[in-house]
């Protein structure tokens, strides 16, 4: 089985290699550092499935997804992040990953998660499991986040975990008047009115650390 894998730490390139190294039957193909550099791989060399860091520079893991997947449809990604799956796990597969796992226990499921979705399968824990059994609500009983778009999820999540209209400019490759209209709609969605509200629903919301 042909991987490529991308994440913009070498070092934790690196671990993914030695991983799939251990497993005769995983071959590792390429290695990408931004989402750029993982659109021209994949057309470079021949692969089964992409293991992908959610959060890169430029192209995010969600647009990352759709973009592989419209392309190769028959080839799976599987995600690699080191956000807790209660946060982006659902979006990541609603988005057409066919699996998502943290880089906490990556040692022990990355090998298993890859052979999983290059036969077709999915992977996902138990607990992801149980979370994506309650996206079975009806939406408008479903907290007002789960109703935001990929990006204005991203960009709401950056906000409250500190960054500045500039910084989440320069990371999501994006003008700092872009940003702050996608910061007008999120607090509208939300029903908040400054930056403090949004920290504090995402502490009340578990989608950042307190």
């Amino acid at each position: 089985m042909k991987v490529i894998i991308a994440d913009d730490h070498p070092v934790v390139r690196q671990g993914l290699r030695q991983m799939l190294a251990v497993e005769q039957d995983l071959t590792v193909v390429g290695e990408a550092r931004n989402g750029q550099e993982v659109v021209e791989l994949s057309r470079r060399v021949p692969w089964e499935v992409a293991v992908l860091d959610y959060n890169m520079p430029g192209k995010n893991g969600l647009e990352l997804i759709k973009e592989l997947r419209q392309r190769y449809p028959g080839r799976a990604v599987l995600i690699l992040s080191m956000y807790p799956e209660d946060r982006y796990a659902v979006r990541a597969l609603k988005a057409g990953a066919a699996g998502y796992i943290t880089k906490e226990t990556a040692g022990d499921e990355l090998t298993k998660a890859v052979k999983k979705v290059a036969t077709g399968g999915r992977y996902v824990s138990q607990a992801l499991a149980e979370k994506l059994a309650s996206r079975l609500t009806p939406e408008q009983e479903r907290p007002p986040h789960e109703r935001l778009s990929d990006r204005e999820y991203r960009v709401m999540w950056l906000l409250a975990s500190g960054k500045t209209l500039h910084q989440i400019a320069d990371e999501m490759r994006l003008s700092p008047s872009t940003v702050s209209t996608y910061r007008g709609r999120i607090l509208k969605k939300l029903g908040l009115n400054t930056n403090v509200d949004l920290v504090h629903y995402a502490m009340k919301h578990r989608l950042i650390e307190e």
